[in-house]
C-alpha cells in the first residue's frame, strides 16, 4: 500500500499534516521506499511481525525507537527465539535462525489437521512453541530482524540466496514499482535467481531487462544477481495486498518441468 501510495502521480497536491504515524507489516518495507516515505511526511515506517496462526502480531516495534527492516521486539507476554532449524538448538546472537514462539495468542492447531499441528510445534523449557518458519536474526537490543522463508530460499552453485533481501535491494533501481524474487532451475547453477518485475508506467518501453541485471550486479554480490527478469502487468496478490511469491514460484517450477521434460 505504501508503495502505491508513493506512486500516485497528485501525491504532492495532497495535504498530509494530518498523517502523524504508518505502521504495517506482513512483508519487510524496502529501504528505499521507507526513505521516500521518510522525505514526503517526515514520518518512519513503523514496522511489526505476527501471523494467521497468532492471530496477532507477536513483535512491534517501539514508536520512540523504532529500527528499518526490522520485526521489532517481542510483544507483553511472548516468548521469542531463533533456533537452528535442523537441530533446534537456540543460536547465537546475531546468527540467522527459525524463529518460535510461544504467547497466549498462538493458536491451540490447525482444524482438523493433527498432523499439520504436530508439525508445526516444538517443546522447549516445558513449553510448547510454534515454529513459524520465518527466518530471522537477533541484535544486541534484542531487536529481530526478517531473513526470509525458510522454504523461499534459493541455492545457487551451493550459495544460499535470500529472495527477499534481493527484493530490498532492488527497489532502489528508479525503473521499479514492485518485484518478486523466486528460483528458476539452471543446469549449471542447479538454481538461478529471477525477478519479476512491474515497472513504473513513465519506465515502461524504456527500462529493458538487461538494464535491471546490470544495475544488480552493481549493487550486491554476483551470486545474488538475477540472471533472468520477466515483465509483468502486475503481481498475484492476496486479499490483503500481500505479494503472492509462492504462486509465481510454482508456474515458474511448471514451466522447468515442461521445457526439461524427457
Amino acid at each position: 500500500m505504501v508503495v502505491d501510495f508513493l506512486a500516485n502521480p497528485r501525491i504532492g497536491e495532497y495535504d498530509l499534516s494530518a498523517l502523524n504515524g504508518i505502521r504495517g507489516g506482513g512483508a519487510a518495507m524496502p529501504e528505499a521506499v521507507a526513505k521516500k516515505l521518510k522525505a514526503l511526511t517526515g514520518l518512519d515506517y513503523v514496522e511489526g511481525y505476527g501471523m494467521s496462526e497468532t492471530m496477532a502480531a507477536t513483535h512491534i516495534n517501539p514508536p520512540h525507537r523504532p529500527k528499518p527492516q526490522c520485526l521489532g521486539i517481542p510483544v507483553f507476554g511472548v516468548d521469542a527465539r531463533v533456533l537452528d532449524p535442523v537441530t533446534l538448538q537456540e543460536v547465537p546472537q546475531g546468527e540467522t535462525g527459525e524463529v518460535v514462539v510461544h504467547a497466549p495468542q498462538v493458536m491451540q492447531g490447525y482444524w482438523r489437521n493433527p498432523k499439520a499441528t504436530a508439525d508445526a510445534f516444538i517443546e522447549l523449557d516445558g513449553r510448547r512453541f510454534l515454529r513459524t518458519g520465518d527466518l530471522a536474526r537477533v541484535d544486541e537490543d534484542g531487536y529481530f530482524f526478517m531473513t526470509d522463508r525458510l522454504k523461499r530460499m534459493i541455492n545457487a552453485s551451493g550459495f544460499k540466496v535470500w529472495p527477499a533481501e534481493v527484493e530490498a535491494l532492488l527497489y532502489g533501481h528508479p525503473a521499479i514499482h514492485e518485484v518478486c524474487v523466486i528460483g528458476a532451475r539452471d543446469d549449471k547453477r542447479g538454481e538461478t535467481v529471477k525477478a519479476v518485475v512491474v515497472l513504473k508506467p513513465e519506465h515502461r518501453g524504456r527500462a529493458s531487462e538487461q538494464d535491471i541485471v546490470e544495475w544488480a550486479r552493481a549493487h550486491m554480490a554476483v551470486y545474488k544477481c538475477p540472471r533472468l527478469v520477466t515483465f509483468v502487468d502486475q503481481l498475484p496478490k492476496s486479499g490483503t495486498g500481500k505479494i503472492l511469491w509462492r504462486a509465481l514460484q510454482e508456474r515458474q517450477a511448471e514451466a522447468d518441468a515442461r521445457v526439461h521434460q524427457p
